[in-house]
């Protein structure tokens, strides 16, 4: 019976040992991604056993208003899993901080993501980078080109010609022309704000010069993009200031509007609904510009539990993923979520292939209002919702714009306080 016992009391030591530490040769996935559990279970998780067979990759998702107080929660009581998929910029940051993401500066695959890529998931002082890059979203317009070819419209390249174009809508009546709302708010900033205003304030060099203080909210690129969205109001329909975003996916998806601002993440959404042939083109250059931007925005990262228990099998996993195999995957699976590595991508959907293209001939940039100045308050992100829709619906001129934005920063941030 003594014998019994202490094998009993054995067994039951082991097995409190295997579940608090675990088993080497397979790690877990955090990821508040959980529509694309599936992708992950049947593409993206075989393609690497196929390489590495000796390692189990569990991906265990969480609904997205869950994961990060969930994923706190298990940190601090160290049952989290072994890699972290990383939202951009303050809050993966603030794991780190805390001791909760490792660095990945020593990993190799890191030589192939651009300083702009690794920006999200890097220290202020650009020492230490916690997460890998995985994908970006990109800002555009997408159109109807059956619509087009019907009202006999050509793709506007420049303000100019796109102001054209949707006057030529309007005066046809048969689509409404701009297909976006501003009830939501977050719209305006980011499909028209963010879409429009790189070709403005040039990208990387105009973000940089914000958080510097060398540039002002008050400064002419700024004001003149607000100046441009102050057009779109008649182009938007009948009762845009009470349409919300699923109201505008759907005036579109139903082909009754001509153009929709865009991310390309809503390249899966028209796929599925759109009866029409879709297309789309880069935010149109203002008059004298003599380069082209995009808003190619960081989006998602992975990083390592500094925790874990099988780093070595994680670290094999971060590696596979800055590959081109990897990339390739990503893109085609989840087309308009585009890889943010250097690999040679190869993406099948025409118009994820559109949107990416535009990296070969214009400079990549990220929303200027998500590296360090939304930390204070006002909240710069939230600022810039309000003030942009305010100026669309035609109750903020483009210069108060400028002046309400540029003075919550100087309440706030040093640099602005000069």
């Amino acid at each position: 019976m003594k014998n019994t016992l202490v094998t009993t009391a054995l067994a039951a030591a082991l097995l409190a040992g295997l579940s608090a530490t675990a088993l080497a040769g397979s790690i877990k996935i955090e990821s508040w991604r959980n529509d694309d559990a599936d992708i992950w279970k049947n593409k993206i998780i075989p393609a690497f056993n196929a390489k590495h067979a000796d390692i189990k990759v569990e991906f265990a998702p969480s609904p997205p208003t869950e994961y990060n107080a969930g994923l706190n929660a298990r940190l601090d009581g160290g049952t989290a899993g072994d890699l972290i998929t990383c939202r951009p910029f303050d809050a993966s940051l603030e794991l780190f901080k805390k001791g909760h993401l490792a660095g990945l500066n020593e990993l190799d695959g890191m030589k192939n993501f651009s300083e702009v890529a690794k920006s999200a998931w890097t220290t202020d002082d650009g020492k230490t980078t916690f997460c890998l890059p995985m994908g970006a979203v990109i800002h555009g317009f997408m159109y109807n080109k059956d619509a087009f070819a019907k009202v006999g419209a050509e793709v506007p390249k420049t303000e100019d010609e796109f102001f054209a174009v949707l006057e030529k809508f309007k005066k046809d009546g048969t689509y409404t022309p701009l297909a976006m709302g501003t009830n939501d708010q977050w719209e305006s900033a980011t499909m028209g704000f963010q879409n429009i205003g790189p070709n403005y304030w040039m990208g990387e060099d105009g973000r940089a010069g914000l958080i510097k203080g060398t540039a002002k909210l008050t400064d002419a690129p700024y004001v003149n993009v607000w100046k441009s969205l102050a057009k779109w109001g008649p182009y938007l329909g009948d009762g845009y200031k009470a349409q919300k975003y699923p109201d505008s996916q759907n005036l579109f998806s139903l082909g009754k509007a001509a153009i929709y601002p865009a991310g390309s993440w809503d390249i899966s959404t028209f796929r599925k609904d759109g009866a029409f042939k879709l297309g789309a083109f880069s935010p149109p250059t203002p008059a004298g510009a003599k380069d082209c931007y995009i808003s190619d925005h960081t989006d998602i990262g992975i990083g390592m539990n500094s925790k874990s228990k099988n780093s070595a099998d994680a670290k094999v996993f971060l590696e596979w993923m800055a590959t081109d195999e990897f990339a390739n995957i990503f893109a085609n699976e989840l087309p308009g979520f585009f890889p943010l590595s250097n690999a040679k991508v190869t993406v099948k959907d025409d118009v994820a292939q559109e949107f990416v293209s535009w990296r070969a001939k214009c400079k990549s940039t990220i929303r200027n209002s998500y590296q360090i100045l939304s930390r204070g308050t006002p909240n710069f992100e939230n600022e810039l919702w309000n003030v942009s829709a305010q100026v669309i619906n035609g109750t903020m001129t483009p210069e108060a714009a400028g002046k309400q934005t540029e003075e919550g920063l100087s309440k706030w941030y040093e640099p602005h306080k000069k």
